[in-house]
């Protein structure tokens, strides 16, 4: 995953919001340009359909991609950070997070807020895409949306590939016969003596995960 795909996931953009940033229409395209490092480097930012940005040595003309290494140290290192810092503010002023990847996790969503009228809440910062779902009456938490590495959750799993989880809490007098059923795993980052995950992958029809969503927020 490039240095753009990892901090624009997830997030939508806004080309009026490009507009008022300063970038500009060129055909069919957006760019933005801006220079770092005491104008040694210009950093050249394209919009089209997805960002993607480069770097160049403002004396001779050439493209600089040595900070795309991510063990750079030094020089590089620096050249990178600026990069970082300048697309990290574009995200932050011109998109807007998408809230969740997978259409069962959005119908999964439309599903808590019309029965118990609870929007998630996304708690950290570093976690953008975990979103908690809390029972009113208690304050306690009863689902958790949130993204993680397959073989994290899928022990039989090699891949890394980021799948999308939901967990819930159950029982735990019936812990162990529910984690029997396909599509059910140890809770990811929760209790696993009374929580689990759900892989939103459609091994689970949206009304199975929905009837568990029902017994977690009875269970809390």
């Amino acid at each position: 995953m490039t240095i753009e795909q990892n901090l624009f996931k997830n997030h939508i953009i806004d080309k009026n919001l490009l507009k008022e940033y300063g970038f500009k229409l060129n055909g069919e395209k957006f760019l933005y340009e801006t220079n770092i490092l005491n104008d040694e480097f210009k950093i050249v930012v394209e919009f089209d359909g997805q960002i993607c940005g480069k770097i160049f040595d403002i004396s001779t003309g050439d493209e600089y991609t040595n900070f795309r290494i991510e063990s750079s140290s030094g020089f590089s290192s620096e050249v990178r950070e600026n990069f970082i810092k300048i697309l990290t503010d574009i995200r932050d002023k011109c998109t807007e997070n998408k809230l969740f990847q997978t259409k069962q996790a959005l119908a999964i969503n439309k599903y808590i807020s019309e029965k118990y009228q609870d929007a998630p809440e996304f708690l950290w910062k570093n976690l953008p895409t975990y979103a908690v779902f809390r029972k009113k009456q208690s304050n306690k938490w009863y689902a958790i949306i949130g993204t993680v590495p397959l073989n994290k959750v899928n022990k039989n799993s090699n891949s890394s590939e980021i799948v999308e989880i939901i967990n819930v809490k159950v029982n735990k007098d019936k812990i162990k016969e529910v984690l029997q059923q396909k599509g059910i795993y140890e809770a990811f980052h929760m209790n696993k003596k009374n929580w689990v995950t759900i892989i939103f992958d459609k091994t689970l029809k949206d009304f199975e995960i929905e009837h568990f969503i029902d017994e977690s927020y009875n269970n809390v």
